[in-house]
């Protein structure tokens, strides 16, 4: 194996001059400016920006939810861009996971059924003694049968990111996942993504304005009118707030 494939292997996504324009004419939004990134395998990413830098069309486009303009994205080396609707929807069901502000869960199935719903979708059988860890991690084992109406906003986020994490998948798309919840909750969830992230390998790139949510992982990526203009490691809270001081609002 030479260098360069050992390097591409250790990528989970990757966008190269990733442009995003919205409307035509003078209504002409331009969501991403060039934008070249790598998220690394078994890296908790957050990224950050004020309101309108483009940070969810980021996530979008990475994850195969919208479509550049222009440029190229890749998700496990395979690139995506140009790809049939029917082909990145493959994808998307067998490589990413997703956790949204709004939990997304469908109200007429258990917290098991919801669960396990990506992999049943797929074909694809259930992991028993994994389900059963991220279950244990997560604290949902007295819940499983409980529909979404019977359990707690922090409960229902924690069935959508086990939802996300069964199917093992390559990567972890999360838009705000603790925008909903209260910071007892929020701590909770993020701790766990965390903890997903270092013991199980997991990749994670998370959208967040919250600098407290932004210091639980490992590298954020700065955007500031669709364009990246800084990157922290090991980031504190502290360092967060004080760099999303020099940026617009």
């Amino acid at each position: 194996m030479t260098l360069d494939t050992a390097a591409q292997t250790e990528l989970a996504a990757t966008m190269r001059g990733g442009v995003k324009i919205y409307g035509k004419g003078h209504a002409t939004v331009r969501a991403l400016d060039g934008i070249d990134v790598d998220i690394r395998r078994g890296e908790f990413t957050a990224i950050m920006g004020p309101s309108g830098s483009g940070k969810s069309t980021l996530l979008h486009t990475l994850a195969g939810l919208d479509r550049l303009t222009s440029g190229t994205s890749t998700i496990a080396e395979q690139t995506i861009t140009g790809l049939s609707e029917a082909a990145i929807t493959d994808i998307r069901r067998d490589r990413i996971g997703f956790v949204f502000q709004a939990f997304n869960l469908i109200p007429s199935l258990t917290a098991r059924e919801n669960i396990t719903l990506p992999l049943d979708i797929a074909g694809r059988k259930v992991d028993s003694a994994w389900f059963d860890e991220v279950i244990g991690i997560l604290g949902l084992g007295d819940r499983l049968t409980h529909l979404p109406a019977e359990l707690s906003g922090g409960q229902q986020q924690r069935v959508a990111v086990a939802r996300a994490l069964v199917a093992r998948p390559e990567i972890v798309f999360a838009d705000e996942p603790s925008g909903n919840l209260d910071s007892r909750s929020g701590a909770e969830l993020l701790s766990f993504l965390r903890h997903a992230v270092r013991d199980f390998g997991q990749t994670i790139v998370m959208v967040t304005h919250d600098p407290v949510a932004a210091s639980y992982s490992d590298r954020i990526v700065f955007l500031e009118d669709g364009a990246i203009v800084d990157e922290m490691l090991e980031p504190t809270a502290e360092r967060v707030f004080d760099r999303m001081k020099l940026m617009g609002h």
